[in-house]
């Protein structure tokens, strides 16, 4: 399953850059391509209004008299005039060799040899003047000649200027080059994908792994009861003859066992409520009312309800509570963490040991600590704690180990009112769990 995910999530990312890349360069490609045309559309304008001021002036000077100045001969018909002419290069400015010929009337073409940077041969021209010689001024392009256009009239003349159209194909070279881009990009991406794709998928392993390993856990857990209630049952049923009371060892046990999954099911509910509650909070929705809580009352009230399961057990329970400390919360729940902790605590004291409790202010956060002596929790088990049905001696069964979901309960509560739990152990100083949780 985790396997197809990974497929998945690497695919679904390839084919969104794959899409974005070729959007981007696609557009880059069009941007570019309108560009050149523009540069060629102000090309051929540029060489007419030349064309036109030229006839303007010499007009001018041939009513004054002064005919042809010195030293300035037109160009002869055929010779190309100097690349300043037409096409002219201004900072960088793309060069657009460009072909201008005058119109008469019945359609014959005479090309102004004088503004010319690019010849075009009779065939092509005798083509280009019979589908224009009808056509609207202004500019456009003739596809099966690959000749850009201008016709506009000026000066009394009617001009046409001729470009080829490879003069805006420099899109086709950088979409080449894009096109190598991308897919340079889309193999580094492929590579960084496969990487990465193992961390990003990480906690999606773990949870699977931690949800396969609660279902097994609590299964095996509901498994044991059920199969010493089957047997009582079955024990009793061998003997119908007899009273209940002769039977009351069986149904003991049995009441004893559906006691123990009454528990388990409640903790699983209580985990399956807290669960929810901070998913709705997460999308969104309002957290359940909280109110206020006298945390100071609450710890007190529950070392007095273990100071007799503390004696029974020969452990000293000792307690250090500031008074006055109170916060918003749920008083139940933290009664369940404090109740946990305490009863934890006692559970894996030594015997003739000691449990000691301790609330108190640590700034704007209330901080109760439940320590106890006794062998501490190993380095390799500290970290797992919290986990869900998960015990240290990794015994299957409820015991005095219990289901291994008190401490898990216990620091959803702490995480549900703003704060933390942690635990620490060491053979010098024992194992400490420690709850912070915000102040009112």
């Amino acid at each position: 399953m985790l396997k197809k995910l990974r497929i998945k999530f690497i695919a679904l990312n390839m084919a969104t850059v794959a899409v974005v890349l070729t959007v981007v360069f696609a557009a880059i490609c069009v941007v570019n391509h309108r560009q050149s045309v523009a540069t060629v559309d102000g090309a051929l304008n540029q060489a007419i209004a030349q064309a036109s001021e030229h006839q303007g002036r010499q007009m001018g000077k041939d009513a004054l008299g002064e005919g042809q100045p010195d030293g300035e001969q037109p160009a002869p018909d055929g010779v190309a005039a100097p690349p300043t002419i037409g096409g002219r290069e201004r900072s960088g400015e793309q060069v657009i060799p460009v072909a201008l010929f005058s119109m008469s009337s019945d359609g014959d073409m005479t090309a102004l040899s004088r503004f010319n940077t690019a010849s075009i041969s009779q065939d092509v021209l005798e083509q280009a003047g019979e589908q224009l010689v009808g056509a609207d001024e202004g500019f456009g392009s003739l596809s099966d000649l690959g000749l850009f256009y201008m016709k506009r009239q000026a000066g009394g003349v009617m001009y046409l200027a001729f470009a080829d159209m490879g003069s805006a194909s420099g899109w086709r070279a950088l979409a080449a080059t894009l096109a190598v881009v991308e897919i340079a990009a889309l193999v580094v991406f492929l590579v960084i994908s496969l990487f990465f794709s193992r961390w990003a998928l990480r906690p999606v392993a773990r949870a699977w792994t931690q949800q396969r390993r609660f279902v097994a856990d609590a299964s095996h857990d509901l498994k044991t009861p059920l199969t010493v209630i089957l047997a009582n049952t079955s024990i009793a049923l061998e003997h119908p003859e007899r009273s209940v009371a002769s039977q009351s060892q069986w149904l003991e046990s049995t009441q004893h066992e559906a006691e123990a999954m009454q528990g388990l099911v409640g903790d699983l509910l209580t985990l399956a409520k807290m669960d929810e509650e901070e998913a709705a909070a997460q999308s969104g929705a309002a957290r359940p009312t909280l109110e206020e809580v006298d945390l100071s009352d609450v710890i007190e009230g529950e070392v007095l309800q273990f100071e007799s399961v503390a004696f029974e057990r020969g452990v000293k329970l000792g307690s250090q509570v500031e008074p006055g400390i109170k916060l918003r919360g749920n008083e139940q729940r933290l009664r369940r963490l404090a109740g946990t902790l305490i009863d934890n605590a006692c559970k894996y004291v030594d015997d003739g040991g000691a449990v000691d409790v301790s609330l108190s202010r640590a700034g704007k956060q209330a901080k109760l600590e439940v320590r106890n002596t006794g062998a501490p929790i190993s380095p390799e088990d500290l970290p797992h704690v919290f986990d869900r049905f998960y015990r240290a001696d990794k015994a299957r069964t409820g015991g005095a180990g219990g289901h291994g979901l008190g401490l898990a309960i216990a620091r959803a509560i702490a995480e549900e009112h703003g704060g933390t739990l942690t635990a620490s152990s060491t053979q010098a100083e024992g194992t400490a769990f420690t709850a912070t949780l915000p102040l009112k």
